[in-house]
C-alpha cells in the first residue's frame, strides 16, 4: 500500500478490524518512511458467475431463473416451497467450484439429478424443457430410461453391490 503522504510503500498495520456484514476491512497503517497514520479499506470484490449458454451468449447467474423453473416443474406436485428452495440451495453449493463461467448444462444437469430424487413427474416436467423435447418420442425415451433405472434400483441385488461400492 502506498502512502499517501509521501509515495512510499513500506507500512506497517497499527490496527485491523471489520466494519460491517458487507465484507469491509478498515485497517489503520503507519507509514515507515514518513511516520504518518492513513487508514484503507479493503472490499472483496465479487466476480459474478457467468453462464454460457448453448448458443455461446454469456449472462449472469440468476438463481430467481434457476427457482422459476424448478417451480414450475413442481407444479401441483406435493412438493413444499421450502424443499424447492433446498434444492436450489443444494444446486448453487455444487456451483461454488466454478470461478468465472459455467455452461448452463451443468447447471441444468444439477438440478435434474436432484429433482429425480424428489418427485419423478417434476424431473421429467423440467427436462422436458431443459432437454428441449420436440416430440412425443422423446418424452417417451425419457421415461423408458427413468422406468429403467426405478426398476434397477429396486432389484436387491443391484441395491447391495452399489452400497458396496461396486
Amino acid at each position: 500500500m502506498r502512502c499517501p503522504f509521501c509515495g512510499q510503500s513500506d507500512d506497517a498495520v497499527m490496527d485491523s478490524r471489520p466494519i460491517d456484514s458487507a465484507g469491509v476491512i478498515r485497517r489503520r497503517r503507519l507509514c515507515k518512511s514518513c511516520q504518518k497514520r492513513f487508514t484503507t479499506y479493503e472490499r472483496l470484490e465479487e466476480m459474478p458467475l457467468m453462464v454460457v449458454k448453448s448458443d455461446d451468449r454469456r449472462e449472469p447467474y440468476d438463481r430467481a431463473k434457476l427457482r422459476e423453473g424448478v417451480l414450475r416443474a413442481c407444479e401441483k406436485r406435493p412438493i413444499s416451497i421450502d424443499t424447492i428452495d433446498q434444492l436450489v440451495d443444494a444446486v448453487e453449493y455444487d456451483l461454488k467450484d466454478y470461478v468465472m463461467e459455467i455452461p448452463s448444462r451443468v447447471i441444468g444437469e444439477k438440478a435434474l439429478k436432484k429433482l429425480h430424487d424428489i418427485d419423478q413427474v417434476a424431473y421429467v416436467r423440467f427436462a422436458s424443457v431443459y432437454r428441449n423435447f420436440s416430440d412425443i418420442d422423446s418424452f417417451l425415451a425419457e421415461i423408458r430410461n427413468l422406468k429403467a433405472r426405478r426398476t434397477r434400483s429396486k432389484n436387491p441385488e443391484d441395491r447391495a453391490s452399489a452400497l458396496a461400492g461396486k
